[in-house]
């Protein structure tokens, strides 16, 4: 048997099933509590498992507690239980600066590692004191051979530096036309196909699209797509 919608309690076909806040809705029916802007699975936000908006959204009242007599005296009592465990923590912790480490047989197998390492890294800086001992000593006298011209100075050849590429100026937009709107909220792009923009962008060339979204171009930005027509206001 086919499940009533949560908002109009219509059947709701499989075809036009919309599956969310634990009800069923007809597309059209999941929309704004507030606004009646239809959602989509991407756009929308729940509360007491009914749909809203970002703009609509109910936002949460917290309760302040009133400073009595007795929370004072609570707080003071909390403060002083805290501190009593800190000091206890700190008796129990002092003079233990270190941390005792197991002998475990993987411990003894790292260090016989690392010392074999050591022993064969001292070996090797040993043989090469004793090469360099034993090298016959060279004459410092320049004057001594023959003198042999730098490679440097042999291979020397003109360098030119790469002119860089000129970087051409990007093209202005062009000019708009058509119907011009005013951002009344901050708008986050939910698809590929919608735009973003923020509260008091101008929005130009629209187009209505239905009576939830319309398409324009954010003359700030330069980026166009679909974005919700009770977000804007006409100019």
């Amino acid at each position: 048997m086919n499940p009533l919608c949560g908002r109009c309690n219509q059947v709701v076909y499989p075809t036009e099933k919309v599956n969310c806040l634990d009800k069923y809705w007809h597309k059209g029916c999941f929309s704004c509590e507030v606004c009646k802007m239809t959602l989509n699975m991407k756009n929308y936000k729940g509360f007491e498992k009914r749909p809203y908006c970002n703009a609509h959204y109910p936002k949460t009242n917290f309760t302040c507690v009133a400073d009595t007599p007795e929370n004072l005296r609570l707080k003071q009592q909390t403060k002083m239980q805290s501190q009593v465990h800190y000091r206890e923590d700190f008796e129990k912790n002092k003079g233990k600066g270190f941390s005792v480490v197991a002998d475990t047989p993987e411990m003894q197998r790292i260090k016989k590692t690392q010392d074999q390492i050591s022993n064969i890294k001292y070996h090797e800086d040993f043989e090469k004191m004793k090469t360099g001992a034993d090298a016959p000593h060279q004459p410092s006298n320049p004057n001594q051979g023959s003198y042999q011209q730098p490679a440097a100075s042999q291979n020397y050849h003109h360098y030119e530096p790469t002119p860089e590429p000129v970087r051409q100026a990007a093209a202005a937009p062009p000019p708009s036309s058509g119907k011009r709107y005013r951002a009344v909220y901050d708008y986050s792009a939910a698809d590929d196909d919608e735009v973003s923009f923020m509260d008091g962008d101008v929005i130009v060339d629209v187009q209505q699209i239905d009576e939830g979204w319309m398409y324009g171009r954010v003359e700030r930005t330069g980026q166009q797509g679909m974005l919700p027509a009770n977000y804007v206001e006409a100019i």
